[in-house]
């Protein structure tokens, strides 16, 4: 039986991350990096695919757990009739081998703890060796090995193809497990020492965490909004993916099931400015020489996404074997999306070093050069239709949200030649430009507003709405009180609400993705609802709604992409990047409201 999505916390190393769930399992791994086959696969399955499981005899979900102030270090707690035993969880920042650390400690009485690990490689599919040697046990498969050890060390025994442990701890006694990944033609790492990792990843992150900048209302949910983003974040590379997971459906039994561990140019950029705006410009260095990395070559070959490390080949495939989550099938691999054209994403990505420049980021000649490509390409395209930052699986169309982005694209040019026109040796005539964002500007205008319903529309000649409409005043294209604007607010209040949350399109999405079955409501919108809201003066029922959001958060503060009123429960893949940035911006827009600016 799957556990609710919202059942999980995350664990993670900054290179790879782990779903551990309300009952201490932990049913998610990729090994070793984001997006590598699942050790743990659990979540798609069930417990044949894999998962470690270490809890308290014949125990259900924990009574309470939490994450360390400030880190990514979670402790959960049971309380039995014989005692109280505490799990501390975590993955310690690594160089190159990755690993998991699981802590049990006894805090009243005497408890009786098991630990069941089964090892599954390659999504379930690979049922490796398991053998013991010089005290500890070692699993491999083709390319993988996982040793596996305690300390102090307890008793083990294969049984079903897995490894059991069952042991006591009183009050004061620890054992402590660590599970180790490497390549398996390669020797055994260094072991950990797991009290004084849980040190140093405690240290690591209340460091990080101190450098925020935000000290408004709601401080602590932004701050573990931005925790979950910097986790979200492939170290070496400086890429950010959109989700840690893949197939997390949108529909229980749908199949609205996509794989979401690579790297949006959308999502990175955005994410990248939520942790900018709250004081991380380190990031916002690596995520833009990964983006330099990344697209280098023809801008006419830009992809909306990459792999963590700028892969561009992401091909998409099935894996028939997994029945996936509740029976939401397919399960996929890799993501066709790759291959789609989507406009916006310029704007996205041109608006976001305009953003971290201005914060202080020092601007790179080729930084430049990249934005002057990339304009230049949009000023043949930004005509032609697109699948749209929804990636629709159906024809192309004009959406209004990849003209607004490419109206943004040209502008922030225009601003920035505008205050110092020694950049036109970078980045062109500035005449050029402006006519480019003030034909943008015309023409969606002309051909994306419905003057009888006063709203702007999902696209040309449609009659369907778009939350992405609620953008246009936050980007500038237009200012918050026009009355277009604060028409299309209402429309999409009032058409796209459900339980006062928003879905991202019209209710039928059929009529526009060709795919069957429907989704719940998309919490990014609703969060950019709040800041329309905010924007055109209302910033009470802004406020009230972003209380409910707030409130829609697991007990660890974390966020999926969309949640359905009617079940009360999270969909989509877990923790999204998406829903965390717009929580951490709606609180600076909000926090701004309330210091009066």
């Amino acid at each position: 039986m799957h556990h609710p999505i919202e059942d999980y916390a995350l664990i993670g190393d900054l290179q790879t991350a782990a779903l551990v769930g309300r009952d201490g399992s932990l049913d998610w791994l990729c090994l070793p990096r984001f997006d590598s086959a699942a050790c743990f696969a659990a979540l798609l399955g069930d417990e044949e695919n894999g998962h470690w499981r270490i809890a308290p005899e014949d125990a259900g979900p924990c009574t309470r757990r939490a994450y360390r102030p400030g880190t990514l270090v979670l402790d959960s707690e049971w309380e039995t009739p014989d005692g109280t035993v505490r799990v501390t969880d975590f993955m310690p920042q690594r160089d190159r081998a990755p690993d998991v650390v699981r802590i049990v400690e006894g805090l009243t009485g005497r408890v009786t703890v098991r630990s069941t690990i089964r090892l599954r490689f390659d999504y379930g599919s690979v049922v490796p060796w398991m053998r013991r040697i010089d005290g500890l046990r070692v699993a491999v498969a083709g390319p993988d090995a996982v040793w596996l050890r305690s300390e102090p060390e307890v008793r083990t025994w294969g049984e079903g193809f897995s490894t059991h442990s069952e042991f006591t701890v009183e009050a004061g006694e620890k054992v402590a497990f660590v599970l180790t990944w490497h390549p398996s033609h390669e020797p055994r790492p260094t072991l950990v020492e797991p009290y004084e990792a849980l040190r140093d990843s405690l240290a690591d992150w209340e460091e990080w965490t101190a450098r925020c900048r935000y000290d408004g209302p709601h401080r602590d949910a932004v701050v573990r909004s931005l925790i979950t983003l910097k986790a979200l974040t492939y170290a070496p590379t400086g890429g950010i993916v959109a989700a840690p997971t893949t197939s997390l459906p949108e529909e229980i039994g749908g199949v609205r099931n996509w794989d979401y561990r690579y790297s949006w140019l959308r999502d990175s950029t955005l994410t990248l400015g939520a942790l900018v705006a709250a004081g991380y410009l380190e990031e916002a260095e690596a995520w833009r020489d990964w983006l330099l990395r990344a697209v280098a070559g023809n801008t006419a070959d830009l992809q909306i996404m990459y792999g963590i490390c700028g892969e561009r080949r992401l091909p998409e495939y099935e894996v028939p074997w997994l029945p996936g989550y509740e029976d939401s099938t397919p399960v996929r691999i890799g993501n066709d999306a790759v291959n789609q054209l989507q406009l916006d994403v310029y704007g996205e990505v041109i608006d976001s070093l305009t953003m971290a420049r201005a914060k202080g980021l020092a601007p790179r000649p080729h930084a430049w050069n990249l934005q002057r490509c990339m304009l230049e390409f949009l000023e043949e395209k930004w005509r032609e239709p697109d699948e749209g930052l929804w990636e629709v699986r159906g024809p192309r169309r004009h959406f209004v949200h990849s003209k607004v982005m490419a109206w943004v694209a040209a502008d922030r040019t225009v601003q920035a030649l505008e205050e110092d026109p020694g950049l036109a040796d970078n980045l062109g005539d500035v005449e050029r430009w402006r006519k480019m964002r003030d034909e943008v500007h015309r023409e969606v205008c002309e051909r994306g507003y419905d003057a009888e319903r006063n709203t702007f529309t999902q696209f040309y000649g449609s009659a369907e709405l778009d939350a992405s409409l609620l953008l246009i005043p936050r980007v500038g294209f237009l200012p918050p009180d026009d009355p277009r604007v604060v028409g299309t607010v209402d429309a999409i209040h009032q058409e796209l609400g459900r339980d006062g949350f928003v879905r991202r399109y019209s209710a039928d999405e059929r009529r526009i993705d060709g795919l069957p079955g429907g989704e719940a409501t998309f919490l990014a919108c609703s969060f950019w609802l709040a800041d329309a809201l905010h924007m055109t003066g209302r910033t009470e029922e802004a406020r009230d709604l972003f209380d409910r959001l707030l409130a829609l958060r697991n007990d660890v503060g974390l966020l999926a992409e969309e949640y359905d009123p009617a079940s009360g429960r999270q969909l989509g893949n877990f923790p999204q990047a998406f829903s965390h940035i717009g929580l951490v911006n709606t609180a600076l827009a909000l926090h701004g409201a309330d210091a009066g600016g």
